[in-house]
């Protein structure tokens, strides 16, 4: 059943990106999203891509930079009335501009500003991942489901066309019975003052960060869920980024076919890679899930034939992520990518990091 489940959301998500998808009906108006966090991703990704959406407009900033949000709400048009601090953000509930709040601050603060967005009476769209543990993942998703408000987390790959591609064929079986996927995600993490590298604001280091890619890819190209972890953790100590958090940590995943997922994340070396293997050939992503640019091949034992997947070049993963959750908050269908989904990662995350701090396998399917 929950083989068939992921099945069903990997072929809605399909139908989301670069279309609206037939059940999901276009509302009469574009929904307005107040972006929270004007850092890199909030105000360079994100904020570009409304121009590009057929369902979705930015309509307030909220930022602890009263001069930095309000220069990017002059810049957007937006009356003055849509531009808060993190102190007043709770007045967001008394703009009808604002149908959606979209999360992007450092993980330990989605859960608080997800709840207070749901309080305010506002659907959420939270950055992945999540949050920075499974109680916190469990008390958002609460709040919305008690507001009446929809809650979707930001994993961009379910609308990126090559990841689709690579599901599809995947699930089709282009590679036969799968038997092995190999997901590595990673960067150099040079500034050792990076938000990233702060337990505080991070909760962990780079399974917090590109591990999430990692894991989720195990996961949407096996279509399976895991029920066992054993992972290893690798960090020099002496390296000044690495005092708080780990640097390379990599896991491996037991499925119920009897299919095997190695994973890795880290920040001392660049990594973007998905590589799955069946009985009868392989499917290869490199780069894998970057913002554009991304590859991929297909083979019996190597790079054989490059994919490029249809329409790939009029489909954009911000766009569609953006756009089906306008349509899902305007129809009141749940998104593809659910705060459920956000909290079936987070578990496993959990679960990663004490086998790696214990020294053994965890159990993820309650088997002793």
């Amino acid at each position: 059943m929950e083989i068939e489940r992921r099945d069903l959301l990997l072929s809605a998500a399909a139908l989301t990106v670069g279309m609206a998808a037939p059940t999901l009906a276009a509302s009469p108006r574009k929904l307005g999203y107040a972006i929270i966090g004007l850092g890199y991703y909030g105000l360079g990704v994100i904020i570009p891509q409304f121009r590009n959406c057929a369902h979705s407009r930015l309509a307030a900033v909220v930022s602890g930079d009263p001069a930095k949000a309000k220069r990017v709400a002059a810049e957007h048009g937006l009356p003055a009335r849509s531009v808060y601090s993190y102190a007043d953000f709770d007045r967001i509930r008394d703009n009808p501009d604002v149908d959606i709040v979209y999360v992007c601050l450092p993980n330990a603060m989605h859960a608080e500003y997800t709840i207070r967005a749901a309080k305010a009476g506002k659907h959420v769209l939270c950055e992945k991942p999540m949050a920075v543990s499974v109680a916190e993942c469990e008390a958002m998703i609460a709040a919305c489901k008690t507001a009446n408000r929809k809650l979707m987390i930001g994993y961009r790959c379910h609308f990126e066309p090559y990841n689709l591609e690579a599901m599809r064929l995947a699930r089709t079986g282009a590679a036969g019975k799968i038997r092995y996927v190999r997901s590595e995600h990673g960067f150099v993490q040079r500034s050792p003052d990076a938000w990233r590298l702060k337990r505080a604001l991070a909760g962990g280091g780079s399974l917090m960060d590109m591990g999430v890619y990692s894991l989720q890819a195990a996961r949407y190209m096996t279509g399976e869920e895991p029920v066992a972890v054993t992972a290893r953790e690798s960090t020099d100590r002496r390296d000044p980024r690495f005092t708080e958090v780990e640097d390379m940590i990599d896991w491996t995943l037991e499925f119920p076919s009897g299919a095997l997922g190695g994973c890795q994340s880290m920040y001392s070396a660049n990594q973007n890679r998905i590589l799955l293997m069946g009985d009868k050939g392989r499917i290869e992503l490199e780069p894998a899930t970057r913002y554009n640019g991304n590859r991929m091949w297909v083979g019996e034992d190597g790079r054989e034939k490059a994919i490029t997947p249809p329409r790939a070049s009029a489909r954009n993963q911000f766009v569609g992520q953006l756009d089906h959750m306008a349509r899902c908050a305007a129809t009141g269908h749940e998104p593809i990518v659910s705060g459920e989904e956000g909290l079936r990662d987070m578990r496993i995350v959990e679960a990663i990091y004490r086998s790696a701090r214990e020294g053994r396998t965890i159990r993820l399917d309650g088997r002793a």
